[in-house]
């Protein structure tokens, strides 16, 4: 079982991180369009939240909610619903998807590009066919007002209010991830939204550790510098959550299984790994 567990939740190194105290964190990852795993893993982490003695519960998902897979209308209207939930205090950061999908709204042009990066999969999920001409200029104007007919108001509203990043304790959330050597208060949009390998290559620790998605992973990447949390949930399946409470870390996922429920994997309790102070 712990090879299991070793396999799906990758390997990790020790830091000194920690939540502000009497609180609980909990991050999702690249959600993309997959409903069906967001469902049951927003149920899991709600449920664990409830049952942990602590005065604030903090909820952050880091962008990436539409394209490639089959249901982007949904998980919008499953977040925009958490949104409202009262007393979650809930942080909905902004993906490089997300941000290109209200280009689309203004930008027509941008069409052809966005479908071939999943925008297709988002449009058929709020019933709207893209046009199979990519030089056709008239009828992606037209795709582009039928999309914003049929995008109902509260998604909307949801997705232009989305944050570029956020911080809780020790731990900086961002999409992407951020631009090693600038203070994290002075990163930009672009990075945060859209960085890769500047950031994924460099050993450089921040001020504070990165939470991010962007980057898909067959297994979760924790260490003293980053958590990397995109499992690649529109291809394998996956779909990961990081729980963060004072030195602790842990994860769990929503696994997709053929003709079934998805199944809801944590680590086991005594495989809790501990980022305390005096740990290298």
């Amino acid at each position: 079982m712990t090879a299991v567990f070793g396999k799906l939740f990758g390997k990790d190194r020790s830091s000194s991180t920690e939540t502000p105290p009497d609180t609980v964190i909990y991050a999702v990852g690249d959600v993309h369009g997959r409903a069906d795993l967001l469902a049951p893993l927003l149920q899991a982490i709600v449920t664990d939240a409830a049952e942990t003695p602590v005065s604030r519960r903090v909820f952050v998902f880091v962008g990436d909610y539409v394209d490639r897979g089959p249901d982007s209308k949904r998980v919008i209207q499953l977040l925009a619903g958490l949104q409202k939930a009262p007393g979650v205090e809930a942080h909905f950061l902004c993906g490089n998807h997300d941000e290109t999908l209200l280009a689309f709204l203004t930008e027509p042009a941008s069409g052809p590009t966005w479908c071939d990066y999943g925008g297709r999969e988002t449009l058929a999920s709020y019933g709207v066919t893209p046009p199979v001409a990519r030089t056709d200029s008239g009828a992606w104007a037209e795709a582009a007002a039928a999309f914003g007919q049929a995008l109902p108001p509260e998604h909307r509203s949801f997705l232009e209010g989305l944050q570029e990043s956020v911080t809780v304790g020790d731990y900086f959330f961002a999409h992407a991830g951020a631009r090693p050597g600038t203070p994290l208060h002075l990163q930009s949009r672009r990075d945060m939204l859209w960085i890769r390998e500047p950031f994924l290559e460099d050993d450089r620790r921040f001020e504070k550790v990165v939470v991010h998605g962007h980057t898909p992973a067959e297994a979760v990447h924790s260490d003293a510098r980053r958590v990397g949390i995109d499992t690649g949930a529109y291809a394998t399946g996956v779909l990961t959550a990081v729980r963060l409470q004072d030195a602790d870390r842990r994860f769990i996922q929503a696994v997709a299984r053929p003709g079934r429920a998805p199944d809801i994997l944590q680590e086991p309790a005594g495989a809790r790994r501990a980022y305390g102070a005096g740990r290298g």
